[in-house]
């Protein structure tokens, strides 16, 4: 971009062919959200005032935006935030991106919990606390408790939590799986579910920036989700709910794993947006 000056339309068109030239997937949303962040307003905004030209420090801080988005770093990370559900949560790369994929998993944790009646619900591996803080804000009565082994990731969630009203409802505890000796109605998790020998293969935006801790699941994928089965059965009664994501073609194994330690009985397999078996639904025997 030379010294001349620049209009919010030349501007988006200009970084949107240069995202494109670069094989980034949705180019001109990425240009929309990243010009929209430097300038401090809605995406909406740019297209009420696409003739406005830009002065030399927006331009500057659009240029540096772009130079972030350049290295592949996820356009969330750069802006800082990401919508889940209706609600917008606050991400950097302590946390993985929030997507779609996980509403499946909300979904049918709220309907496994009364809209009355206190339910003690376990949020294992919470992250930014998206699932956490949504079934608290969806279901007031429930009681939830939220674990993760970073603290960098519980720092975010908390934030989440304080930004939505929800802190005074959530207990945050960074362990390994499972809180102190409490009993659970339902435990809920997006576990680390891919394989280690397909990390490598990941597009740069999760493979290089995204919490490796986050993502990785063993040899098999399964490395955490078998401490969930193994130790759930210690927190859990009779007929608790353990809803678990998971990732492409895994949903079976899962079942049978979970199946296979006598503690646990299919209930059901749930689709995602997109078709895809996406969480396993369990009951306590």
């Amino acid at each position: 971009m030379s010294a001349r000056a620049w209009t919010i339309r030349e501007v988006l068109e200009w970084t949107t062919q240069d995202f494109a030239a670069r094989g980034l997937a949705t180019p001109r949303l990425d240009a929309e959200l990243v010009v929209a962040h430097a300038l401090e307003i809605e995406r909406i905004g740019l297209y009420l005032d696409l003739h406005r030209p830009l002065v030399d420090s927006e331009r500057r801080r659009i240029r540096s935006l772009v130079a972030r988005r350049r290295q592949r770093e996820p356009v969330a990370y750069i802006v800082g935030h990401k919508d889940f559900y209706g609600r917008r949560f606050f991400v950097n790369s302590s946390v993985l991106i929030p997507r779609p994929d996980t509403e499946t998993l909300v979904e049918q944790a709220l309907l496994c919990l009364p809209a009355e009646g206190e339910q003690c619900v376990l949020d294992v591996g919470t992250g930014s606390g998206i699932v956490a803080i949504t079934i608290a804000l969806e279901r007031p009565s429930a009681s939830v408790t939220a674990t993760d082994i970073s603290e960098a990731a519980l720092a975010v969630a908390r934030a989440n939590a304080q930004h939505h009203g929800a802190h005074d409802r959530i207990r945050f505890e960074r362990v390994d799986l499972f809180a102190v000796e409490t009993r659970y109605d339902l435990i809920v998790s997006n576990p680390p579910y891919v394989e280690q020998g397909v990390l490598a293969g990941l597009e740069p935006e999760v493979r290089d920036h995204e919490p490796t801790l986050a993502l990785d699941g063993g040899p098999d994928g399964f490395r955490v989700l078998r401490g969930l089965l193994r130790e759930g059965r210690r927190v859990t009664e009779p007929g608790s709910n353990l809803l678990v994501e998971v990732g492409l073609g895994q949903a079976d194994a899962v079942v049978e794993l979970g199946t296979g330690q006598a503690a646990w009985e299919r209930v059901a397999v749930h689709a995602d947006i997109n078709g895809i078996d996406r969480v396993v639904q369990l009951r306590r025997v």
